[in-house]
């Protein structure tokens, strides 16, 4: 059974790599929709899910999946020369329909929101209109950008020295 940081350790240096490789290395257009959101490397480390999120439509999430297939072994290649393994997690390709799933709570959320308004206006007159959850898919990779980047960065940093304890010397 694998440590669970180092298991974190190695989904994010995962995460990292392969979405280095789609954004600069792969000379594919269909590239620049997809935005890997997380990845879980199995307890034995022999398999990394890599999940994934396309802005746009449906063609362009069927575009993106079969640019995925052809692109797995250069990814995987790329992936495994910075991971210092015997063996590296084979990698494999989900799609992430959970900002989908988001929107349309947030939505069901908003319109039950107004449909108690129109019953029952004056238990709402100061409760402002519900303003949207879902940030715009560029905002959210931006900021998931800058999260992984903080998370590399404190995962590179040296632990705080050990308190030091005044006073007297025991003798």
């Amino acid at each position: 059974m694998a440590n669970p940081k180092t298991l974190a350790r190695l989904a994010a240096r995962i995460q990292e790599r392969a979405a280095h490789c789609l954004a600069h290395e792969i000379k594919d257009p269909r590239a620049g929709f997809v935005t890997i959101t997380r990845v879980e490397v199995s307890e034995d480390l022999s398999h990394a899910r890599l999940f994934y999120s396309v802005l746009g439509t449906e063609g362009e999430r069927s575009k993106v999946e079969h640019m995925l297939k052809s692109a797995s072994g250069f990814i995987q290649r790329q992936v495994v020369s910075v991971l210092a393994m015997r063996r590296a997690p084979r990698l494999s390709w989900r799609y992430d329909d959970s900002i989908e799933h988001q929107a349309k709570v947030d939505a069901a959320i908003r319109e039950a929101l107004e449909r108690d308004r129109a019953i029952n206006p004056r238990a709402h007159a100061e409760t402002p209109a519900a303003e949207p959850i879902v940030a715009d898919d560029l905002v959210l990779e931006s900021e998931i950008n800058t999260f992984l980047d903080e998370q590399a960065h404190a995962d590179g940093e040296e632990p705080p020295p050990p308190p030091r304890h005044g006073g007297k010397r025991k003798r």
